[in-house]
């Protein structure tokens, strides 16, 4: 049973907070620049953090805790988390460098400073007893060192360890890969997740009962009979990492972005990182939407010769690791003139027509939600869920080509909710989009009979320090919201009508 909410933070209710400047403080372990009543510690920053300051609006508008509000008392999340829990902090690491800009990991990755802000509160309701987790498992191409030192979240770590706090930083990831030029050409083992792993069948509650891509499934890796092993007869298997199906209380600190398969990636599409192995997940069904599939739209002579062309090199970069990947290099090198670079054409599902995706993060999100440590599954009551919180980094947000190639938006926002559908809804509508156009998020209160919400997404209630920016989701004014430019395989696709043609609404102060 989670503990009592304020009535006012329904899962239906989302917060959103402007900062009072679009930037993330330079120097870890983020201290705040103020002296807040309510602060633990001694240390304070001579410099501003504007991103401190953001988190402790949010949870202020929420209504957390409102009667101690401006006292030392003040404990905004004493109604959320308990003493003596273990809570997840789970951002988004998906790789430490930008294709384009060498400062681009601001707007592709969860800021350390967001972090820290949400840590602070977060030990101040465990009141010194209880476990926070920092994990996530990026992309396996990726050094989770290298964001970590980028990040400053090692400098946070120890800052709290200084205290006698009990924090961990956690690679949930088993393999890490080396990656040149977009083929595979090593492989390194790790030690993942000291909690281990869970494997959860959802079986025929799995958002793919019924869908036709059973045995066409292509996941993170070469090998396709992998991922198409846990998804076959009935079976909808997914590893999840230890840390996340044990904790007491998970939240959820995605980055605000668009995505190439998604459309966005905010808090559903974030629980990726919570998996041990990601080649148990389906990011596309290969073929067309013709024969069921959801690689390409129009799949022509030139885009089927470089599918069989491709497929073959994948074999023998399985068979025959070192000689395949090298051939499989030079070939991608020469085939980018011929074929196109993924960043400019459509191939591997990333358009609006992906059929996949979708389901595979709302069954991580029902297998978070429902999952038990011995891999059953809770009653489908809404008392039995997870307790699963969202703050979302939207300081400087990413539009266009995302997850991992965006623009800026220095969007100056950050959005706090108790539920994640909710959350990613009120996101969608801010970015500028239609909820309803974007299967993840339009899906995901509509799943049963393990529901991740009650209600509809038109029941969203935005609760903001921006004037327009409160009452009912469909109410808010189209020309108060942003307009983020959508990834290319989804323009045209998702926009709402009406919307403001600026990247950044006009802002007070």
């Amino acid at each position: 049973m989670s503990p009592s909410e304020p009535a006012r933070l329904s899962g239906r209710v989302v917060v959103v907070t402007r900062t009072t400047q679009a930037e993330y403080p330079d120097f870890p372990p983020f201290h705040p620049g103020v002296r807040y009543p309510e602060y633990p510690f001694e240390d304070v920053s001579s410099a501003p953090n504007p991103a401190y300051e953001a988190v402790r609006s949010a949870f202020r508008l929420a209504a957390l805790d409102a009667e101690k509000f401006g006292t030392r008392a003040w404990n905004p999340l004493a109604g959320l988390i308990r003493p003596g829990e273990t809570v997840l902090l789970k951002p988004n690491l998906i790789k430490e460098s930008h294709p384009r800009d060498p400062h681009g990991w601001r707007y592709v990755l969860t800021h350390g400073s967001v972090v820290r802000a949400v840590a602070d509160y977060v030990f101040k309701a465990l009141d010194g007893h209880g476990t926070v987790v920092i994990a996530d498992a990026p992309q396996t191409d990726s050094s989770f060192e290298a964001m970590v030192r980028l990040l400053g979240l090692d400098r946070v770590r120890d800052f709290y360890r200084s205290h006698g706090l009990d924090v961990e930083l956690v690679d949930l990831r088993r393999e890490e890969w080396r990656n040149r030029g977009g083929v595979i050409v090593g492989r390194r083992r790790l030690p993942g997740d000291p909690r281990g792993a869970v494997a959860i069948d959802l079986g025929g509650r799995s958002a793919f009962q019924g869908h036709p891509g059973a045995g066409r499934y292509y996941g993170a890796d070469y090998d396709e009979a992998e991922v198409n092993a846990h998804h076959t007869g009935g079976r909808h298997e997914y590893l999840l990492a230890g840390s996340a199906i044990r904790a007491d209380v998970v939240f959820n600190l995605p980055k605000l972005k668009t995505h190439k398969k998604a459309g966005i990636t905010v808090a559903l599409k974030n629980l990726v990182g919570i998996t041990a192995d990601k080649n148990w997940l389906p990011h596309h069904t290969e073929g067309s939407p013709e024969d069921g599939g959801d690689e390409h739209p129009y799949p022509d002579l030139k885009h089927r010769s470089e599918r069989f062309v491709v497929a073959q090199l994948r074999r023998l970069a399985i068979r025959m690791p070192r000689v395949g990947s090298r051939l499989y290099l030079v070939a991608r090198r020469l085939g980018t003139p011929v074929y196109g670079d993924t960043e400019e054409v459509i191939r591997s599902g990333n358009w609006w027509g992906n059929d996949t995706v979708w389901r595979m993060c709302l069954d991580l999100n029902v297998a978070l939600g429902y999952g038990n440590p011995d891999g059953t599954l809770r009653d489908p009551s809404p008392a039995n869920r997870k307790r699963h919180y969202v703050l979302v980094d939207g300081i400087i947000a990413g539009q266009g080509r995302g997850p991992m190639n965006p623009d800026p938006v220095p969007a100056g926002i950050v959005i706090f909710g108790t539920n994640p559908p909710s959350v990613d809804a009120a996101c969608a509508y801010l970015m500028g989009f239609d909820p309803e156009k974007i299967p993840i998020v339009r899906e995901a209160f509509r799943v049963k009979p393990y529901a991740l919400a009650e209600w509809n997404w038109r029941d969203v209630r935005l609760v903001s320090d921006r004037p327009e920016w409160n009452g009912p989701l469909p109410e808010i004014p189209d020309a108060s919201t942003f307009r983020f430019e959508p990834h290319f395989g989804w323009k045209g696709h998702i926009e709402r009508d009406g919307a403001l043609g600026a990247s950044s609404p006009t802002r007070r102060g």
